[in-house]
């Protein structure tokens, strides 16, 4: 495999991870293996085109940083290819429905006959077995399931899908990274890897754990959407639109903090019990009042006022808003690369930093040069390119 390259400093420089190529959180988990340093092998399936047509793909900055093969897996020369990048792999990558890639030839007992220290992750929305291991579903399902569907929205309304961050990206991508982290310090260890079975039905139930606690301590009504603290029914932990049609985001939770806030704001001028956070049967009323007080500024005036306090007050920001915000220039929190605004590597580390090692690939770029690696003469290329068995850009 590819030595790292002298700007790839990441922790895991040095790791070859394969992805077969899918959609959804398995791209997102190998691109977060991507910035940390690894070198991410993408077994894509071979698309009509050429590269002038696929230059779309460079928009797709999920597939940053990683590099890609083109492969007919159905055909045994395309597989054979693939374990031989398997043998030399330290993490192999699949979110296909649970038996397709043993019936590919790719599960895990033929990649540990390979390469037996090989970490297998795996990524799906049911799991592994189970009365809905074989169903179709995406993040909306999942969550619905898992009750965390149900729990997002406000009182007497219908619940609210959060885009698809909690179920794909946070109860499967980073819970699939964190096990695969985990099973390859494991097999470093021991020289033996093992499968990582992700579900996202998993993780999301593990994300709902302090709404759980809180349930169980009698400080959270499990009954009742938008009910509680922090779920839309409390006055300072909401959001609110201002003058100009635009929001803000109310969060003081804490009554220093909420404290903070009334006095900045002026709300209740001469209430004895103003600094103190009304009780649960004193939020409609409080919230009406706090609703009149936000739409006599704009939001940019708010913002202003209030931003860099502990009222824990701050603006909503669009999509294309966000990048230009002065906190998040000063962190580079957002980098654009190749002409397209996206979020910079994280967490920060500070001896090993993350970087974005290139731009999205289009299937087969990296085809002759990863072959190359494996030992394949121009001539041998020329033939797969020639029988089908792989593209190359």
């Amino acid at each position: 495999m590819r030595e790292p390259s002298p700007t790839t400093s990441g922790p895991l420089a040095g790791t070859v991870v394969v992805e077969l190529a899918g959609i959804g959180p398995g791209p997102f988990a190998t691109m977060l293996l991507a910035d940390l340093g690894a070198d991410v092998i993408r077994v894509d399936r071979i698309v009509p085109g050429g590269p002038q047509f696929q230059q779309g793909y460079r928009k797709d900055v999920v597939n940053r940083g990683k590099r890609s093969i083109a492969v007919d897996l159905k055909n045994p020369d395309g597989r054979g290819l693939v374990l031989d990048l398997i043998e030399r792999a330290d993490v192999l990558v699949e979110g296909y429905r649970p038996g397709v890639a043993e019936r590919l030839g790719l599960g895990p007992e033929d990649c540990a006959a390979r390469n037996p220290r090989l970490v297998y992750s795996r990524m799906t929305g049911w799991g592994q077995e189970g009365p809905l291991s074989q169903v179709a579903g995406h993040d909306i399902g999942y969550l619905a399931l898992t009750g965390a569907l149900w729990g997002i929205g406000r009182a007497d309304e219908a619940p609210v899908a959060p885009l698809n961050l909690v179920a794909d990206y946070a109860g499967g991508s980073l819970f699939l990274v964190m096990g695969t982290l985990a099973a390859l310090i494991e097999a470093r260890a021991s020289g033996v890897g093992q499968v990582v079975d992700a579900a996202m039905v998993d993780g999301v139930s593990v994300l709902t754990m302090m709404i759980t606690a809180l349930s169980e301590m009698g400080l959270w009504d499990p009954t009742r959407r938008g009910a509680n603290a922090f779920d839309s029914a409390a006055p300072y932990y909401d959001v609110y639109e201002c003058a100009d049609g635009k929001w803000v985001a109310v969060g003081p939770l804490e009554p220093h903090f909420f404290a903070e806030m009334v006095r900045i704001t002026g709300f209740r001028e001469g209430d004895d019990d103003r600094f103190v956070q009304p009780p649960p049967a004193e939020w409609p009323a409080h919230k009406h009042e706090w609703a009149a007080l936000w739409r006599t500024r704009t939001r940019d005036e708010w913002a202003s006022l209030l931003g860099g306090t502990d009222a824990c007050v701050q603006p909503v920001l669009d999509w294309q808003e966000r990048a230009r915000h002065p906190h998040l220039v000063a962190r580079g929190t957002y980098v654009e690369l190749d002409g397209i605004a996206q979020p910079a590597p994280a967490p920060r580390l500070s001896r090993t930093p993350l970087s974005v090692s290139g731009p999205p690939s289009y299937p087969g770029e990296h085809t002759r040069e990863i072959a190359k690696e494996l030992g394949l003469t121009d001539d041998q290329i020329g033939a797969l390119v020639t029988a089908g068995v792989v593209s190359a850009g």
